[in-house]
């Protein structure tokens, strides 16, 4: 999120295919967002990827460090992906398990 913000606001327009019958289509996403009323490909929504990505990788350093309040972050965190279909839903999918089964482990 962080890198397909960023360089949305760089470039102005995120990562989307190139050819093929969805060339220039932002991902299923974009239908969550607008129902909402924000636009996909506003300036506020490139900017909540980047805020959003960036705070996902402090929360993972965190984690990292041990940081006792940073499991439920962690989770927070990939519970609140699980719109940003269909590569965060399956990256949160898979984390919010991973978190689960390691937190019974412990």
């Amino acid at each position: 999120m962080l890198f397909d913000g960023s360089r949305a606001l760089i470039v102005g327009d995120y990562v989307t295919p190139k050819s093929g019958p969805y060339a220039g289509q932002l991902g299923p996403w974009h239908r969550a967002v607008s129902a909402v009323g924000i636009e996909p490909r506003s300036t506020l929504m490139k900017s909540v990827f980047v805020t959003y990505g960036a705070a996902w990788l402090c929360i993972v350093a965190c984690f990292v460090l041990r940081f006792e309040w940073s499991w439920w972050a962690m989770l927070l965190a990939a519970c609140g992906a699980l719109w940003f279909a269909p590569v965060g839903t399956l990256f949160s999918l898979v984390q919010i398990v991973l978190l689960i089964v390691a937190r019974g482990r412990t």
